[in-house]
C-alpha cells in the first residue's frame, strides 16, 4: 500500500505557511506593514524579510547551494535585529520579491535533493548541526508557520483581521457584537481567577 509522497506533503504544509504569511500583507498601507506593534518591534515586513533568510540559509547554506543575493543585515556585523524590520528604502515589492526568489530558490533545494540528503547548519553546535533535508525542511516548516502565527497577531491589532489563510479563516462564526461578548466573556473569567 502506498500513500502520500513524504517530500510532497512535507513540502505542501510548507507552501501554506508561506502563503498565509504573505496573506497578512494584503491591503496594507506600507505605514502599516512596518510599525511595531510590541515591545519587541515585531512587525509584518520584518517578519517575511526574516522567513527570507531563514529559507536562503538552511535550503542554501546547510545544502552548499548559496544564493544568488547576499543579505547585508545577516553578516557578522549586521546591527542586532536588522533581518526583523524593513528600512525605508526597502519596499513591499522588495521584500515580498525577495521572498518569492528565497523560496524558489528553496524549492529547487527541495526539488533535487532526497529527503535523507545530508547538509551542516553552519551556525547550529557541533554536536547537532549534521542533518538531513527532512529534518530542515520540518524545521523551516515550524519557523514559518510560528512566524505567520505572529502576522496573524499582529495583523489583528491593526485591522482586525485574522484567520488562518485566505478563503479560510478558522474562525468561530460571529459578528463584531458576537465577538466583543466573547472577549468581555473571557475578561470576566480572568478576573474572576484573579481573585481566587
Amino acid at each position: 500500500m502506498t500513500g502520500p509522497d513524504p517530500k510532497a506533503v512535507l513540502h505542501k504544509y510548507l507552501q501554506y505557511g508561506r502563503e498565509a504569511l504573505l496573506w497578512k500583507l494584503d491591503g496594507l498601507s506600507e505605514y502599516d506593514l512596518r510599525r511595531p506593534l510590541t515591545p519587541t518591534g515585531t512587525n509584518l515586513l520584518g517578519l517575511v524579510k526574516h522567513v527570507s533568510g531563514v529559507e536562503v540559509g538552511y535550503f542554501g547554506e546547510t545544502f552548499g547551494r548559496p544564493f544568488e543575493q547576499p543579505f547585508p543585515w545577516l553578516a557578522d556585523d549586521a546591527e542586532p535585529n536588522a533581518d526583523m524590520w524593513a528600512t525605508a528604502d526597502e519596499s513591499r515589492d522588495d521584500i515580498v520579491g525577495l521572498y518569492h526568489r528565497a523560496w524558489a530558490h528553496s524549492d529547487a533545494t527541495i526539488d533535487a535533493l532526497a529527503l535523507d540528503a545530508a547538509g551542516r547548519v553552519p551556525w547550529w553546535p557541533d554536536d547537532r548541526n549534521e542533518v538531513t533535508l527532512q529534518q530542515i525542511l520540518v524545521h523551516v516548516i515550524a519557523e514559518t508557520h510560528r512566524h505567520a502565527g505572529h502576522a496573524d497577531i499582529v495583523r489583528e491589532l491593526i485591522d482586525g483581521t485574522a484567520g488562518l489563510q485566505q478563503g479560510n479563516d478558522n474562525m468561530a462564526p460571529g459578528d463584531q457584537q458576537w465577538w466583543e461578548n466573547y472577549r468581555e466573556k473571557l475578561s470576566r473569567a480572568a478576573r474572576v481567577a484573579a481573585q481566587r
